[in-house]
């Protein structure tokens, strides 16, 4: 069966019995029907749960089932009688109706309702894209009025978003009046400084005051213009005041669940919001999170940026690798990642071995390995993974999350429950106070194996710009291919002797960081030639079909 084959096959409990499960009380949770509901908790400081990171290898255009792993830790786990709680991101529609499809994990591991959470949902993007586009037409609309702020019109920094794949909409030109126009573009929804703020935001007061913190242009003398000079503030917030609460949901086992905010990991920092793995780490004595893409980009940002102004670490971090993906960092070609192939498979274990020893050896964080076990795996090659895994120091447990859900996930679950235990300190791949090129270059040269960085004039530009007006100690959020460790989505392995080319920086006040592009890397992604909409079909009943 296909994914929503099965989660159509599985009726989820009533939200109500999830919300006990999970330890709501009334007035701590309101409803979205029968099987969704928001949840209305305060941020807690110093919260003792045991946090454990999902993260992976570079992965094939297909993923390498992060999220399904997670789920299926997640009710292993409780398989293991331990109370423990999940908190992931949510699906952006550009992805869904694109490649890669949407983010509720696959097979038995997977959480519901499907359908609605890769789509609408309860509207969280939706807010944010309009929030972010209020705050837009302010912009303009204060220039049409008379520009009492003295705003440079080709010095506006804030750019307008869509929670979609258009590629048409990278470059655009808006009119404000007869006499003004002027150069804007659209960033898809996940990649907006929003997004981050609102995954960041702790409370409503916090939300308000990180959306006026938000730097929207120059003045024709240089100096920065906030978001809160515009009065908007208070107007972003109220359309985003239900968008702050977390989403509770349910796994296919019945497991609660927190789907809250969705940046992605190659354009914005990857992690789900603060405030659904602060609530999961109230009410749980395990909560089990991830991180987009490969362990270069999501598990870097989540534990340089996430752990920084959350004050948490992980007790552990589990990267997923596959058979095909590994065969594809040791040089088979996309179409025959799927055939057997050890030569490619040995070959390509250097790029595991790389994000193995990065979170080790980086940042100090104990590590286990998974195989997310396919169909067209054979034993000849996981036992070549296996015994590569230990040739590291890393033994490497098989999972079978999608076709046995928690069940197949056991082994994985132990080895977890018991890595936890181990006691560390965590460090960080820079420090807040280095300049902004030594943070940049650390990262580079530490993370992703780079040789050096070279700098564009717009980069060099961007970064004056952030000493003269005194952001430089803000944490570093790196926009890179996700394919690759370097930002050449075909130089993959683990490769050596390459250059990180900076192509431009942005800086993100209300956010409180500093957007790095690298290479080729776009914060508004484009369509494939054959998208995932073309095979999709809704019924007259509404069934829906080729979602996924």
């Amino acid at each position: 069966m296909t994914d929503i084959e099965i989660a159509n096959s599985i009726k989820g409990k009533n939200i109500h019995k999830v919300a006990k499960a999970f330890g709501l009380k009334k007035g701590e949770y309101y409803t979205y029907g029968e099987n969704i509901a928001k949840v209305n908790v305060p941020y807690k400081d110093d919260v003792n749960s045991k946090l454990i990171l999902v993260t992976s290898i570079n992965p094939t255009s297909a993923g390498n089932g992060k999220t399904t792993v997670a789920i299926g830790l997640a009710d292993a786990m409780r398989l293991r009688k331990k109370k423990v709680g999940l908190a992931l991101r949510e699906p952006s529609l550009g992805p869904v109706f694109g490649m890669k499809g949407g983010a509720t994990g696959g097979g038995y591991s997977q959480v519901i309702p499907m359908e609605d959470i890769n789509l609408h949902f309860t509207g969280d993007f939706h807010a944010i894209t309009s929030a972010n586009n209020l705050l837009c037409s302010a912009i303009d609309n204060h220039i049409f009025q008379g520009n009492a702020l003295n705003i440079d019109k080709d010095k506006v920094l804030f750019n307008r978003c869509l929670d979609l794949n258009d590629r048409a909409l990278r470059d655009v030109e808006v009119t404000i009046d007869a006499k003004n126009t002027r150069k804007d573009k659209f960033n898809i929804t996940a990649a907006s400084e929003i997004m981050a703020i609102l995954s960041i935001s702790k409370s409503l007061e916090d939300l308000k005051e990180k959306l006026g913190n938000i730097m929207v242009a120059l003045n024709k003398s240089g100096e920065a213009i906030y978001a809160r000079d515009l009065k908007v503030q208070d107007a972003m917030t109220i359309l985003l005041k239900d968008a702050i609460k977390p989403n509770l949901v349910q796994t296919l086992a019945g497991n609660p669940t927190l789907v809250h905010c969705g940046p992605f990991a190659n354009i914005a920092h990857g992690c789900s919001s603060i405030l659904a793995t602060n609530i999961s780490m109230q009410r749980n004595d395990y909560t089990i999170t991830e991180a987009g893409f490969g362990a270069d980009l999501g598990a870097e940002k989540f534990i340089d940026f996430k752990c920084r102004i959350g004050g948490i670490k992980p007790s552990c971090v589990v990267i997923v690798a596959t058979i095909p993906a590994l065969k594809l960092h040791g040089g088979a070609e996309k179409d025959k990642i799927y055939e057997p192939d050890s030569k490619a498979l040995f070959n390509g274990f250097g790029n595991l071995k790389k994000h193995i020893e990065n979170i080790k050896n980086v940042f100090n964080i104990p590590v286990v390995v998974t195989l997310n076990k396919y169909a067209s795996d054979i034993m000849d090659e996981i036992c070549l993974v296996q015994a590569e895994g230990l040739r590291v120091g890393t033994p490497v447990v098989v999972n079978d999350a999608w076709a046995q859900g928690g069940v197949g996930v056991i082994n994985l679950a132990d080895a977890v429950i018991e890595k936890c235990e181990e006691s560390y300190e965590l460090n960080f791949a820079y420090d807040l106070e280095d300049d902004v090129k030594t943070k940049i270059e650390k990262i580079a040269k530490n993370i992703y194996g780079a040789y050096d960085v070279k700098y564009s004039k717009d980069a060099e530009n961007a970064i004056k710009l952030i000493d003269k007006l005194n952001y430089s100690n803000l944490p570093i959020i790196m926009a890179k291919t996700q394919y690759s460790l370097s930002d050449d989505k075909d130089l993959l392995g683990c490769p050596v002797g390459f250059d990180i080319n900076v192509t431009d920086i942005e800086l993100r006040t209300g956010a409180g960081f500093i957007v790095v592009k690298l290479g080729k890397m776009l914060l508004m992604p484009g369509l494939n030639k054959t998208p995932a909409y073309e095979r999709m079909t809704i019924h007259s009943n509404g069934m829906i079909e080729g979602l996924y």
